[in-house]
């Protein structure tokens, strides 16, 4: 119970440090159409390896990506960004469908040099990244979708809500804090608006031309993303590979982020073979 307590006050540190330096991460803002867009840089590794760029879900932040962030900064450099209107970001106005939500990424990621780049989304920051990897396909040299919605089964606001409110007995009780500060800096307008277009959002049209590199994982114990939508989902990929992480929740990024984050790197050292900065001489645009 000690060391399970301490697990979770430290995920609760680095998820919160924000604007504060830690854990070699430190926060930057970056004007994108006009907007200030947080995110949270890690310090260059020692070796070089692909970037990975870190997409935050429904009314959520970079906050509760951290934990796998901090340990994904061991061996990459990484980014971990708030979307325009969300956590420390901006205010961009009316709330952003996904495809413009989309563009604010391909447009950081453009004013920051962080091309081309790994990029790993959970829940809805995999339709956001799905979105622009189909329009930008050069901007992504694989693509990790842990915990992908919506489920065609179930595009209601209604059935999205009774699974959030089924999987959250299995989060850490310590992510309540951190979402309730999450949906203060969104404002309920903009999670409400958000989830209505993220249910019309057909990602499931969108995965067949997704030609890198993919993984899709999924908590085991997870009731948002179930077992045959993530089978459809890895299925639907042409380079698709699906994970389970068993007994972890929908939120694999917080709760399970050791298990998360050395999936991801197994996968990567499996489909990115690296040598210096070669990963870097692809034309982007």
């Amino acid at each position: 119970m000690r060391e399970r307590l301490a697990r979770s006050l430290e995920r609760y540190a680095v998820a919160t440090a924000a604007p504060a330096a830690h854990r070699g991460f430190a926060s930057t803002w970056t004007v994108v159409d006009g907007v200030e867009l947080h995110a949270r840089v890690s310090a260059p590794p020692e070796r070089d390896a692909p970037p990975v760029v870190l997409v935050h879900g429904l009314a959520v932040s970079h906050r509760y990506l951290m934990p796998t962030a901090a340990l994904l900064a061991r061996r990459h450099p990484v980014g971990v960004l708030d979307l325009p209107g969300f956590g420390l970001s901006g205010d961009p106005g009316a709330a952003l469908d996904t495809g413009r939500l989309a563009d604010a990424l391909r447009g950081w990621l453009h004013a920051t040099g962080t091309i081309p780049a790994v990029l790993l989304g959970n829940s809805y920051g995999c339709q956001v990244i799905v979105d622009l990897v189909t329009r930008h396909p050069a901007l992504a040299t694989a693509v990790v979708l842990s915990g992908p919605t919506t489920d065609p089964q179930a595009r209601t606001v209604t059935r999205q809500v009774l699974r959030w409110l089924r999987d959250i007995v299995h989060e850490d009780p310590l992510q309540g804090p951190i979402l309730l500060r999450d949906v203060r800096d969104a404002g309920p307008m903009r999670v409400v608006a958000t989830l209505r277009d993220a249910v019309r959002d057909r990602i499931e049209e969108k995965l067949p031309p997704v030609a890198m590199p993919a993984l899709v994982t999924r908590g085991g114990v997870e009731p948002i993303v179930p077992a045959g939508w993530a089978d459809e989902a890895a299925r639907l990929l042409p380079r698709g590979h699906l994970v389970v992480l068993p007994d972890s929740p929908h939120n694999s990024v917080y709760v399970a982020a050791a298990a998360l984050a050395a999936v991801v790197e197994a996968f990567l050292d499996h489909v990115l073979p690296w040598h210096g900065g070669a990963h870097r001489d692809q034309k982007v645009k």
